[in-house]
């Protein structure tokens, strides 16, 4: 199964975007533009309008970076998804139907949660008996 290769220019926007300002020059470049910030509020007299300026760039940057990280998070995680998906399919003897949990509704995965929360503490339980934890639960 082949994926297509195109993407939105957003997508591709928010991942060039997201990596690039994941970067440590970056980061030094946002120190350094506070440092001016600082050392400029003397010749400014610390005004409200000198204070406006980088609480007005702040929290431009700040709105906008949430959208971009949001946008590759969801990526990332449904690209994670769906490598966890394949995993449990291509495994002889898993359940299938647990292929699309994150869909379930919230009792429904907690249902799941302590049944496999059992099934854990039963496998320590046969650890300290000397016994094995691999292989599946399923007689």
């Amino acid at each position: 199964m082949m994926a297509p290769s195109s993407t939105s220019w957003y997508s591709r926007f928010a991942k060039v975007s997201a990596h690039f300002c994941g970067r440590p020059r970056v980061f030094v470049v946002a120190v350094l533009v506070i440092l001016v910030w600082l050392v400029t509020g003397p010749l400014f007299g610390f005004s409200d309008t000198w204070q406006l300026v980088i609480n007005t760039g702040t929290t431009i940057v700040t709105f906008l970076m949430v959208f971009l990280i949001q946008n590759t998070q969801n990526r990332d995680t449904e690209a994670i998804q769906i490598k966890l998906d394949e995993l449990i399919r291509s495994i002889q003897g898993a359940h299938n139907a647990l292929l699309d949990l994150e869909e379930l509704e919230d009792e429904t995965l907690e249902d799941f949660r302590r049944r496999y929360q059992s099934l854990a503490r039963e496998a320590r339980a046969e650890l300290k008996l000397g016994k094995q934890d691999t292989g599946t639960p399923e007689p």
